[in-house]
């Protein structure tokens, strides 16, 4: 029967059999040594020399071998116990071994520092590293953290379909699909019109979805295909209701995360997210001059915040505000999606937010407009057809409360989260301008 590696230390003095890779074969004189490793972590093993029959076996075996390994747990000498790792005062002395899988010769050694071109280009292989294990258990946790926080506040869970008959968004950054009958589908770019939708089913849903953005745009923050954790609410007075939901998600996800993992915080040298008593709110305009104060340069005016700017408020935020988190309000709404919401005494300005994390817009929302008529207005106003939003239209057509919501994404989240350098550091398996598993160019 299989013993799982984490269970090891249950087991002194016993005879156990494990599986997994070989992760690190080490000879001194007569010993072999070998650093086993499962799902469930990393074990050493040593032959001994009196043990012919897994000295035969173990002269073959070469990094990433996948074996069978029978053997006696064993307690270390004192002097050999490392007390801050998993199983650091035990090791397995190797009775037997079957090779279950050898493997070819390695591009490079697991763990090595590489370009991330050749990372990516080596992804099967290098997912396996602890640095790739380490993102995507973190993220793991975050995505179930965040479903777990909107639960418990009452929203339902609903799955949007990733093949649409057009833009949620009006725009022209879409892929285009074969689809029956000789008509075109398009890979959703949000689930922005079916959250919507769902409000009218249970006031409050959220989602998980993949979704697709044509935009060639070759920069550390931007991929071709992400996961969207959106949620969309009704009966709202305006958006600081969503703005407060969303806090409320963002701090029980880094709770959780934080608790579950400081042992990943602590190997990549990053300190947990910063929370503070409440998240800083600052107008568009606000964050702008405090920019120039503070920083110098030209920003004032600008529809948006540059990512240089993103930066230098969210530093701002930090110094002081103690906060990693800050909340940009008050877009102009020419800027934002034709469905958020503008209160006429407070035009040109929309009712819409930003967040940032760590120098990087993780998150947008809005109030959206709730009211038929003026939201065909707007769909015309901004030179779209109504008759092609008219399935989502029903929504609005047939009764919808003032509701609004945001879209937090996935990737940027977990790569703030363990300040990656590059958004794709974040994705399993990134899509991006020059890469769908292979290099297109």
């Amino acid at each position: 029967m299989r013993t799982y590696i984490k269970d090891l230390k249950d087991k002194i003095g016993e005879e156990v059999t494990i599986n997994g890779w070989v992760n690190v074969r080490r000879d001194q004189g007569k010993l072999i040594f070998f650093d086993f490793r499962d799902s469930t972590g990393f074990v050493q093993g040593v032959i001994l020399p009196n043990s012919k029959e897994a000295h035969e076996v173990g002269e073959k075996l070469r990094a990433e071998w996948v074996v069978e390994v029978r053997g006696k747990v064993n307690k270390r000498p004192e002097k050999n116990v490392q007390a801050d790792k998993l199983n650091g005062d035990l090791e397995l002395e190797i009775l037997g071994i079957e090779i279950l899988s050898p493997a070819h010769e390695l591009p490079f050694e697991l763990g090595a520092e590489v370009n991330l071109d050749t990372y990516l280009d080596h992804l099967p292989f290098t997912l396996r590293s602890q640095k790739a294990k380490d993102i995507f258990t973190v993220q793991a946790t975050l995505i179930e953290a965040y479903r777990q926080s909107l639960r418990d506040q009452g929203f339902t869970e609903f799955q949007a379909p990733a093949l649409v008959g057009g833009d949620a968004e009006g725009g022209s950054a879409v892929f285009k699909v074969d689809y029956l009958y000789d008509k075109t589908a398009y890979l959703a770019t949000s689930p922005q019109f079916y959250k919507q939708i769902m409000v009218g089913a249970f006031e409050r849903s959220f989602t998980t979805a993949k979704i697709f953005r044509a935009e060639k745009s070759a920069t550390t923050r931007h991929l071709s295909e992400l996961t969207q954790m959106d949620f969309e609410m009704g009966f709202v007075r305006d958006h600081y209701d969503v703005m407060a939901v969303l806090e409320t998600t963002i701090r029980d996800t880094v709770k959780k995360v934080t608790q579950t993992h400081p042992d990943i915080f602590k190997r990549f040298g990053t300190p947990f997210p910063v929370v503070g008593v409440k998240f800083p709110v600052f107008t568009l305009t606000k964050a702008q001059e405090i920019i120039e104060r503070e920083f110098g340069g030209k920003a004032v005016g600008e529809l948006d915040l540059e990512p240089e700017h993103e930066r230098q408020i969210c530093e701002y935020a930090l110094r002081e505000h103690g906060s990693d988190f800050v909340f940009i309000t008050a877009f102009p709404t020419k800027k934002r999606a034709f469905y958020t919401y503008e209160d006429p005494k407070e035009a040109p300005f929309s009712r819409g937010f930003d967040l940032l994390f760590r120098g990087l817009e993780i998150n947008s929302g809005s109030q959206r407009i709730h009211n038929y008529d003026d939201l065909i207005s707007k769909i015309k106003e901004r030179g779209l057809d109504p008759d092609k939003f008219s399935f989502y239209l029903q929504a609005f057509k047939y009764g919808m409360p003032p509701h609004g919501g945001s879209s937090t994404g996935l990737e940027r989240i977990t790569a703030r989260m363990l300040n990656l350098p590059n958004v794709k550091q974040a994705s399993a398996f990134p899509r991006d301008i020059g890469r769908i598993d292979q290099l297109l160019a």
